[in-house]
C-alpha cells in the first residue's frame, strides 16, 4: 500500500464513459454507439467503428467525487478533477480537465481527445482528484480504483480480450444448473464479473452463437448474441440494485465498483427525468416495499436492451431476412 504524507479522501471516485466520437481525413466525424464501450468491463473499443482512417478520438467522460468528506473535514481547498491517459508502449500522456456540473462539486464531465498516431496497442485512463494541501499545490487526494482501457484495434470492449462465455451441459453439469436444463443460456453473476453460460444441451444453439456458416444463421446468431447481452445487463442491474449500502437516513449509495457504474448507465432509462441519486432512491423504495417493483420491471428491460443494441440488431435481422427470402424467389 503507499504512504501519501498528506490526508486523501478515502471515499470512492467513479469515473464512466459517455461518448465517443472518432474524426477522420476531411473532418469527417463519427460517433460510436454505446455498444462500443462497457462500464462493467470498462473498456472501449475503438475496432467497432465503421471505418479504419480515423485520426482522432474524442471520449465524453462523467465523474464523481465524494464531496461530503471534503466538506466536513476540510483538509483541502481549490478541488479539481483531471482525467489522464497515458501508454507506456508510446510514453504518451494527455491530460484534461473536468468541469464540476453541479453547485455541490460531486458530479464532473468533459472530454478527453487523443491522436491515434500517439497510440499503438492498449491506453489506461484514469480519473484524479487534485486539490491543495497544506499550502501545496497540484496534490493527488484520490484517483478511480481502476483504470478504464482504450483498446485501439478491439471489435469488442473486453478487458481480457474474451468474453466469459462458457458452454457446459445443464443437464451433467454442476447441481445449480441443473434447474435451468430447459434455457438456453443463464447469467452467473456471483464471481467478480458477470459470465455467461451456454447449454450445450440446448440442440443448435452453440452452433448459431459460435455459426459462420450461411447468411441467415449468422443473421440469427447476432440476434442471439444481443439478446444474451441484454440478459446480461439485466442480470447486473438487479445484482447492482439489490445490496446497497444505505447511511442512517434510509439514503442509499452508489457502490464503487462496476456495480455503481452500471446503475448510473441505466438509471435515466429506468427512471427518466430524474437526477442519479433521486433516480437510486426511487428504485430502492420500490425494490424494498414501497411502491410498485413490478412496474419497474418493463423500464429495466428497456434499458437493457438499448444498451444491448437490440433493437439495431433486431431491425438488421429482420432486413437481411427479407433480402434473403427476396433472393431466393428471385
Amino acid at each position: 500500500m503507499k504512504i501519501y504524507p498528506y490526508p486523501r479522501l478515502t471515499g470512492s471516485v467513479t469515473a464512466r464513459v459517455t461518448a465517443v466520437r472518432l474524426r477522420g481525413a476531411g473532418d469527417v466525424r463519427e460517433q460510436l454507439e454505446s455498444r462500443s464501450w462497457s462500464v462493467v468491463e470498462q473498456v472501449v473499443a475503438l475496432g467497432t467503428a465503421e471505418r479504419d482512417d480515423w485520426q482522432t478520438v474524442r471520449i465524453g467522460l462523467a465523474a464523481t467525487v465524494p464531496t461530503r468528506e471534503i466538506e466536513t473535514k476540510g483538509h483541502w481547498t481549490d478541488v479539481s478533477v483531471v482525467a489522464v491517459v497515458t501508454e507506456g508502449t508510446t510514453n504518451t500522456r494527455t491530460a484534461a480537465r473536468l468541469t464540476s456540473t453541479d453547485d455541490s462539486g460531486r458530479d464532473w464531465s468533459g472530454e478527453i481527445e487523443l491522436d491515434r498516431a500517439d497510440h499503438l496497442d492498449r491506453a489506461s485512463l484514469a480519473v484524479h482528484v487534485v486539490a491543495m494541501v497544506d499550502g501545496q499545490a497540484g496534490r493527488v487526494i484520490a484517483s478511480t480504483d481502476q483504470d478504464w482501457l482504450i483498446d485501439m484495434a478491439a471489435a469488442a470492449p473486453l478487458r481480457e480480450r474474451q468474453l466469459d462465455v462458457s458452454t457446459v451441459s445443464f443437464v451433467r453439469g454442476t447441481e445449480w444448473l441443473r434447474s435451468f436444463r430447459d434455457a438456453p443460456w443463464v447469467v452467473d453473476t456471483s464471481g467478480r464479473m458477470p459470465a455467461v453460460r451456454l447449454n450445450s444441451d440446448f440442440e443448435g444453439l452453440v452452433a448459431l452463437v459460435e455459426s459462420s456458416g450461411s447468411q441467415v444463421e449468422r443473421a440469427v446468431g447476432e440476434m442471439l448474441l444481443a439478446q444474451m447481452c441484454a440478459d446480461v445487463w439485466t442480470a447486473v442491474f438487479h445484482t447492482a440494485i439489490g445490496d446497497l449500502e444505505v447511511e442512517d437516513d434510509g439514503t442509499p449509495l452508489f457502490p464503487a465498483d462496476w456495480r455503481g457504474a452500471v446503475l448510473r448507465e441505466m438509471l435515466p432509462d429506468i427512471v427518466p427525468g430524474r437526477s442519479d441519486e433521486d433516480a437510486l432512491r426511487e428504485v430502492h423504495t420500490r425494490r424494498t416495499g414501497e411502491g410498485s417493483w413490478a412496474n419497474l420491471q418493463p423500464r429495466i428491460q428497456y434499458a437493457a436492451a438499448r444498451r444491448a443494441d437490440v433493437p439495431r440488431t433486431l431491425a438488421s435481422t429482420v432486413r437481411d431476412l427479407e433480402r434473403i427470402a427476396q433472393e431466393t424467389d428471385a
